[in-house]
């Protein structure tokens, strides 16, 4: 099977040696996205509850422009600097998600890129 870059302006671009998403078949691989303004590169401000918004946001554009959307992600893995905010991702990811929920892992890490307080990578399926 070939791969297929996606990219999309409407999401941070990579800031290192990766596609902001890769397609394979009907499966988008999505990279990590922080909180990121695709506009201005920088980290949105506001706190935790902005950044995790900016997150689903920027990892929406990279599903759209994959041909999908946020509910067609089958597994998510969100990384936090501290997992205090996990009810926060719960509550802000309700206003993003419809049920049925995609499979999820909460992986608390010692830091992330640029300072943030989350990073989340994604894999998709495409409807067929």
């Amino acid at each position: 099977m070939s791969k297929q870059i996606i990219s999309t302006d409407r999401a941070p671009a990579a800031i290192g040696t990766y596609s902001q998403a890769v397609k394979v078949g009907d499966t988008v691989y999505l990279s990590g996205q922080i909180p990121l303004d695709p506009a201005s590169m920088e980290v949105v401000e506001g706190g935790i509850v902005e950044e995790i918004a900016r997150v689903f946001d920027n990892l929406s554009a990279v599903c759209e422009a994959a041909g999908g959307s946020l509910q067609d992600i089958v597994k998510l893995n969100i990384f936090l600097t501290d997992l205090s905010n996990f009810p926060t991702v719960n509550e802000v990811m309700a206003k993003y998600f419809e049920q049925p929920y995609p499979a999820r892992a909460a992986i608390g890490v010692k830091e992330l890129p640029k300072g943030v307080g989350v990073e989340m990578d994604a894999v998709m399926v495409l409807p067929q």
